[in-house]
């Protein structure tokens, strides 16, 4: 069993082989996979904010408040490329996923500090704007109501190229109210040409600084895929444990069904918007990582002695990646056609074990 005790710290002692959370359960193992990813991600996300105060990078926009339910969706993906692997229209607030999938803190940093070496945008665009063919990661977009309707197209790839994989697209509660939302909604669940997208709403009550609740009139955002037969579920998105099988049930029933499934996540906005509005610690929203930490001292899994260690790994990651970061070179004008447009050469586009697509 994965543990962050040694032996001089438990002994022989017995852990808990799972975590409860209502009727539900996660293995231990699992949840000391998630509880660090969302730590790393979380640390992460604070050094760039770090950064964008110090004036070694600029635009800062991210996630903390959204670890728990962004590292279950992680680690649930078909990872690959083509369309027998899942594709993947993320947002800006998506670090915990890109770090499950396997990103190293290096990338994030690289793009924070607007770096060449920047694997994402080459140091052309904010933190968080990821784009990586190789894992079916299509560029994220600060408009984010637009990749709706874009998600419906991949997805109809899909299901015409046969398997099971999975068009997967990450919105937030405020860009429902755009008609790209509505266009995913009507052309993923055309009768008898239903289409695999499991769309996720990540609501933390505010679109930029208007409350949700002066704008929505339905209940809960999963209603609107109601009249369109579009089945989804509102889920604690601050729980690893219920998030964890809201994504699974949601990815379950559109590889299986080869429909549309939606799903809410009720998360914090633990440091506001972005660097725009000054990115303050919030102090009267649930903190998911605070409260999965209690959760894992009160099952005895870990003891406060781990969880600091588990900090202080990933501050450690974090620093280290940063100085490698900073000291690398920055985009020239000369670079400014970099990757602007795809090779002409089809064997570098479509490379044999990245393609996915039929003869």
């Amino acid at each position: 069993m994965l543990s962050y005790y040694g032996p001089s710290d438990r002994g022989l002692a017995v852990l808990p082989a799972e975590i409860q959370s209502g009727t539900e359960s996660l293995s231990a193992d699992r949840c000391l996979e998630l509880h660090r990813l969302m730590v790393r991600s979380r640390v992460l996300e604070e050094r760039m904010i770090k950064m964008s105060k110090s004036g070694e990078g600029y635009f800062w926009i991210g996630g903390p408040g959204e670890e728990a339910f962004n590292a279950c969706l992680g680690l649930q993906v078909h990872q690959g490329c083509g369309p027998a692997h899942d594709y993947l229209y993320l947002h800006y607030r998506n670090s915990a996923t890109l770090l499950a999938l396997g990103m190293p803190m290096l990338d994030g940093l690289r793009q924070m500090a607007m770096r060449k070496t920047d694997p994402h945008s080459a140091g052309r665009y904010f933190s968080n704007h990821c784009a990586k063919r190789e894992w079916n990661i299509l560029p994220v977009s600060s408009v984010l109501g637009i990749k709706f309707s874009m998600a419906a197209g991949t997805a109809l790839v899909q299901k015409r190229h046969g398997g099971d994989g999975v068009t997967i697209v990450v919105g937030g509660d405020a860009g429902t109210a755009e008609g790209d939302f509505a266009s995913c909604l009507v052309w993923s669940s055309r009768p008898q040409q239903e289409v695999p997208v499991l769309m996720i709403v990540m609501n933390n009550g505010w679109g930029i600084s208007t409350p949700a609740g002066s704008q929505h009139s339905e209940s809960s955002v999963i209603d609107r895929g109601k009249p369109h037969g579009i089945p989804g579920e509102v889920v604690n998105g601050n729980d690893p444990v219920a998030s964890w099988h809201a994504v699974r049930r949601g990815l379950d029933y559109c590889r299986q069904e080869r429909k549309p499934y939606m799903i809410e996540a009720l998360v914090s906005r633990l440091y506001g918007h972005s660097s725009s509005s000054g990115c303050q610690r919030v102090r009267n929203e649930s903190d998911a990582i605070r409260d999965f930490e209690e959760k894992l001292l009160d099952a005895g899994l870990v003891d406060p002695d781990a969880i600091h260690r588990v900090h202080q790994e990933a501050e450690e990651e974090a620093e280290a990646s940063a100085e490698i970061a900073l000291s690398e070179a920055h985009p020239t004008p000369d670079d400014i056609h970099l990757h602007t447009y795809a090779p002409s050469d089809v064997d570098a586009v479509f490379p044999e074990d990245c393609t996915g697509l039929p003869d």
